[in-house]
Formats: structure tokens, sequence, C-alpha cells
């Protein structure tokens, strides 16, 4: 714990005038950004005395142990670099909305020839026109199917339109009067781009137009006495409505506006907002955050227009925002929006009507999230902090292991060796920080061995961060790069976890060793009787069946086990899938795939003439003799074989991707020779069963 005295900066260094600041704590990661209209008294406040000071903030400045700021001209520029700056470094005591799930969209992709209907999800594309967002993928999927009678648009993938387009069938919707089918020339592209703003002009809140146009073409078809096409629009008109009344109108006079509601407590507070396009709800969201630090209704307010409006522009900023209080600088926030959204955005407190009963109902939403948000997770922080306490004490730790990293160690029968190692932070996994290894010391099955190197490897690269912040030398501190990015390993844990029992623990714990590091916990699990080895003693640490230490614990194992066995599955399938192509020198992936393609199979091109290997576009003469050679010299692989006929198969195998194991890339782009950082759980969970039946071939 540091006391802020020991880094507050001078007052007369303080400039005061509009800026951005951070905190920083010992290892230099950024837990805190902040803006203020006037930096000397905004961080003249943080070092008062520590009894005035909120409990949450105490706690944020004795965890930092540096502070720097960053002058900007407006409060303007202020808004927009704090919200730059908690999107990069992610501070562990600002205010996060999180969700656990992301939102589906209604889009329609204009930037496309043929533009198309679909539910997309994720990060929004340029071009591309979105709707929503919608509480359920099938209540997109209904709407759409009821507007596809008046506006047939295409909404299958590009394959199956290509598929199409090159046998001139069109599909099952094309045939039933849902789909123009562009992909067989039914229609021009003009007349289906048409089309496709038609829909999204109807979607966007323009539906009075379309509905007077049908009842005067069903008019005209009854006078005309052609019953049926009358019937048909009669239908449409049924169809739009029924569509239309999906989303009831709440404010008359057709507003586009965002309803934004809060409900709050000491610790965690709910947002809800319903999106109002043309009068009617088109969609409704909603997150839960911790109070992390002392915020007010209107600071809430603000983190939450940061988030919500931080990656949108256009008309995705609607003119009208409705909130239940204001920033504390209203004018710099609508400024803001404004620069957006384009145009001007009211940003307001409704206070009679309509707006304000809608308002109201937003509010009730957002008390039942929170409610229901407590029920679930009031057991979740309980059970979790009951199961660092129990770790601790079963380990005689000094304090709640709050960073725990385990690693594992998987092969099949002693090939494709590789290792991974898992973080949970508070008792949760914090996947971006995951890593995962190959063994390159030596080769064959040695999983003491194995374990020995990886942790050598990983506390290596802690040891050389530490030393390039200057941490070990002379006491001083600071990086030698400003950008304040995590740092691929320099953090440290707590406790280090492996799998396996007393020889992956003395393993571990003489590599530790060997570095001089003495203040991490070091234990195991072995899986056989789930018993807690720890070094140096000869009888393991029994933890109760209900105990939720050992819960965790187990938790931590299999998912280091889980994320071990889908990398060393991903290079084995790689290495089997290897082709006699990728040894041949200067044959790159595009050559590679057009000989394949041309030939048919890498059996078919071995017995290829080097004329006919030249009649491959890009593949000159003395390239052509080169893959002669190399596919002679390479040996056959034993052909396959259909087990259910006996049939002889084809080699059909094409080129695939070989990325060279020796490095491997992390989430950033930076290559590593030692690890490999991933942002997901790539694979399928492997459970705890699986796991010992394969115990024996597959680690």
């Amino acid at each position: 714990m540091a006391d802020p005295s020991s880094y507050r900066p001078k007052p007369g260094q303080i400039p005061d005038s509009p800026g951005v600041y951070k905190f920083r704590d010992e290892h230099r990661r950024v837990i805190y950004v902040g803006k203020a209209k006037s930096l000397r008294q905004r961080l003249a406040s943080y070092f008062q005395d520590l009894s005035g000071l909120h409990p949450r903030t105490r706690t944020m400045v004795t965890t930092a142990a540096s502070v720097e700021w960053t002058v900007v001209s407006t409060e303007v520029e202020a808004l927009q670099l704090e919200y730059s700056w908690i999107k990069e470094f992610d501070p562990r005591f600002n205010v996060k909305y999180r969700d656990d799930k992301s939102y589906p969209y209604l889009a329609v992709t204009m930037n496309e020839q043929f533009p198309r209907v679909q539910v997309m999800r994720g990060q929004k594309k340029k071009g591309v026109r979105y709707f929503g967002p919608y509480g359920h993928a099938w209540a997109i999927r209904d709407t759409v199917d009821l507007l596809l009678r008046v506006f047939p648009v295409r909404t299958c993938s590009a394959g199956v339109f290509k598929n199409a387009a090159r046998t001139g069938r069109p599909c099952l919707l094309g045939y039933i009067g849902k789909c123009s089918a562009p992909c067989v020339e039914r229609v021009s592209p003009e007349e289906h781009r048409e089309l496709a703003e038609e829909f999204c002009d109807f979607m966007a809140g323009r539906t009075g137009t379309y509905i007077r146009r049908l009842e005067s073409r069903m008019t005209d078809a009854a006078e005309e006495m052609e019953y049926e096409r009358a019937a048909r629009l009669r239908d449409d008109i049924e169809a739009l409505k029924k569509a239309m009344e999906k989303s009831a109108v709440v404010l008359a006079d057709a507003t586009d506006a965002d309803l934004i509601a809060l409900a709050e407590d000491e610790l965690e507070a709910a947002v809800q907002i319903f999106h109002v396009r043309g009068g009617r709800v088109r969609g409704q969201r909603g997150w839960v955050t911790d109070k992390v630090e002392a915020v007010t209704t209107g600071d809430l307010v603000e983190h939450a227009l940061q988030q919500l409006y931080g990656e949108e522009t256009g008309d995705s900023v609607p003119k009208e925002v409705l909130v239940p209080a204001l920033p504390e600088l209203v004018e710099p926030v609508q400024e803001w929006l404004a620069e957006r959204r384009g145009s001007n955005v009211s940003l307001r407190i409704p206070q009679r009507g309509d707006k304000k009963a809608l308002m109201e109902t937003v509010q009730r939403n957002a008390l039942q999230a929170l409610g229901l948000h407590k029920t679930k997770r009031a057991s979740d922080l309980t059970t979790r902090s009951r199961a660092l306490e129990e770790i601790a004490e079963a380990l005689d730790l000094d304090s709640a292991p709050l960073r725990i990293e385990c690693y594992d160690i998987s092969h099949l029968q002693g090939d494709d060796v590789v290792a991974s190692m898992v973080v949970f932070e508070d008792g949760l996994a914090r996947k971006s920080e995951y890593r995962r290894f190959q063994i390159k010391g030596f080769e064959g099955q040695d999983d003491v061995r194995s374990m020995h190197e990886v942790i050598t490897r990983r506390f290596r690269r802690y040891i050389a961060e530490k030393e390039k912040t200057g941490e070990w030398a002379d006491g001083e501190t600071g990086l030698t790069e400003e950008d304040g990015r995590p740092k691929r390993f320099a953090y440290p844990p707590q406790l280090v976890v492996v799998d396996g029992g007393q020889p992956q623990v003395a393993a571990a714990k003489r590599a530790l060793d060997e570095l001089g590091i003495d203040d991490i916990a070091v234990c195991g699990l072995a899986k056989r009787l789930e018993e807690v080895w720890v070094p140096g003693e000869d009888d393991p640490v029994v933890l109760p069946r209900t105990s939720e230490g050992l819960y965790l614990l187990q938790r931590v194992r299999d998912e280091a086990h889980r994320f071990a066995i889908t990398y060393q599955r991903a290079k084995r399938a790689r290495r089997f899938r290897a082709s006699p192509l990728d040894d041949v020198p200067g044959l790159g992936e595009t050559r590679k795939q057009a000989l394949i393609k041309h030939f048919g199979s890498v059996k078919k091109l071995r017995s290829a003439t080097i004329d006919q290997i030249c009649e491959v576009p890009g593949i000159g003469r003395k390239t052509a003799e080169v893959i002669t050679v190399a596919l002679a010299q390479a040996a056959p692989a034993a052909p396959a074989v259909n087990t259910a006929t006996g049939e002889i198969m084809e080699d059909t195998a094409g080129t695939e991707d070989t990325t060279d194991e020796t490095d491997t890339t992390d989430a950033t782009g930076t290559t590593d020779a030692e690890s490999e950082t991933t942002a997901g759980s790539a694979g399928e969970p492997v459970s705890a069963g699986s796991s010992d039946e394969r115990r024996g071939q597959e680690r």
C-alpha cells in the first residue's frame, strides 16, 4: 500500500487548465483515468487526508504509485481523450458498464452490389445500415419474414448466392416470392438496391407512405377486377401492419430519441436504454457496473453516454437524448454528441407528458435489472471471496491470491508437446492474459522437464520486464516506453498452480528458485484424488470436497487443461494436413492453390510433366522443375481407404496453413518466440471426465 504523499506532485507543477490525468500502480499499469476542468483543483482533491476520502477513492490513491496528466485546450477534447484512454488501458478503478451478451442488430449491407438483410452482432461496419438493437435474434427474423412479402430483398449468404448464380436456379425464397432473386437476374442491381432502400426507409419509421401506396394499388386492382392481385396486396398490407404492431407507438410526435435510466445503490448501478425511432421502441439494451470509484448519477450518465455513442456517428446518435440527471459539465458532452451526429443533439431531463411517462417505464426496467443482477451475483461475490480466503488459509499465504496462474502440459504420446498458462483474477478468468507455449528445450515426453522449462521461460520474461522498468536498479521506476500498455509478462501472480502432483510442483519451485524468485507461492492439483501438493511437503493438503477453495482450484486447473489440449490438437491437425508442396522453396500460398485447382490433387500433380505444370498461370519452367524434383523426393503418403466400402480414395489434399511453429504471435501482432496471447477460449471445452479417459494417450 503506497502513501499518496510519496508521489504527490508539487502544487506549482500542476497546470490550472483542462486536461486528462492517469494514476499508475507500482507496475506502471494505468489504474484510473479522469478528466478535469482544472487539473490543479481536481488532483489536489485526491491528496487530502485519507480519512476524508471516499473508501473507493482511498483504495485507488493508495494502490497508485504515480500520477501524470495531459493538458488539452477544451473540455470537449478532454472528454474525447478520456474515452480513448479508458478504452485503451481498461483501468480497474474506472466505471465500466458490462453485459453478458452482445445485442443483435438487423443489418442491411448497403456496401455490397446486392444488399443483404441479416442479423449481425459485434462491431459495426462501414457502409452497413443497422436497426436495433433487439433483445433476441428471433424477434429480428420474425420481423424480416413479414417484411419480405413487400420488400423481397436478398437474405442469403455469399456462398448460396454464388451457387444460385452459377446454376441459374434461385433458392426456395426466390420460388415463393420472398426474394426478388437478383442471383438469376430477375431484377437488375439498381432495382434490387431500390428495394433495399425502401426496406431501410420502412425500418427507419417512414411507414405511412408505403401503407398508403399499397392501399391505393389494392383499390386500383379491385376496380380493374384483378382480384388476385388485390388480395395479394391486401396480404402485404396486413404483413406490414403486423410488423408495425410488434413495436407499439410510445411517442405520438414520431420522435427519434434514446431514453437512458439508472438504478443504483452504494456498490453497483444498472443502466437501461430504450431506442425510440419514429415514435416506436425499436430496441432495448442494458448494462451493469460496479461503482469502483466515487461517482454521482450525473457521472454515471456521462460514462453511459461515452460507452453508448463512443463508436457511433450520423443517425446512430439521435436528435434527442433523455436522461435522469445531467453530467456536471453539460455543454462539452452535448457538443461532443453533436460532433458525432453532425448536427445538434438535445440532452435533457424530461419534465412532463409522454416522454416523462416513458422514462418512468425505463426506470422500472433499470430497477428490475439491478434486482435481478443482485439476485444472481450476490452469492457469486460471496463465494469467490470465500474461495480465495480458503485457499490462502490452506496454503498459509499472507493474503488472498488475487491473481492465480495455472500451467498444464499437453501432448499426444510425446508428440506436439505444448503448455498453457491461464490467469484468474479475483476468482474470474482473464482470458486476455492467457498464454500458450511450445516446448523447445528437448523432444519427447517428460512432463516434469516441460513444466520446469515453461515456468523458467515465463518468469525469465517477468524478470526482464522488471529490469526494463528499472524497478530493480537503484529503486528507480519508469518505463522506456511511455504508452502504458500492459506488458505480456510484467505482472506477477500471488499463486502458481500446476496440473500435477509432487514432481511437477517440485519442478516449478526449482525453476523459481533458480531465478531467485521467493515471493510467489506454488501448489499443484493432482487429478486422481484432487489433492493439493505444496513444495517440500511429503503429504498433500486435503481440502474438503465441499470447499469453495477446492472448487476454484479445479476450475482453474480444468481451464488450463482445456486451453492446452485445444492448442495441442490444433498443432497436430496442421501437421497432419501438411502438403508436399510446403517444402518447395519459393512457392507461395497463391501458386500452391493454383496448382491444386488446376490438377485437382497432389497425386495428379505428381504424375504431371514439366510442360503440363508450366500451363498453370504463374508457374515458369524453372519453378516447374523444382516442383517435379520436390514431389519425386517426397515419399507419397499411404492411400486413404473408405472404411465403409473398402474403396481407395483419391489424394485430394490441398495446401493448408503451415505457419512456422517456431515463433507464435500475440494479439497485438507482435512476434514472440516464447508465447502466444489469446483473447478468447477457442475450441470445445474438455470436461474433467473426458480428460480422465484420455489421460493415458493424450494430455
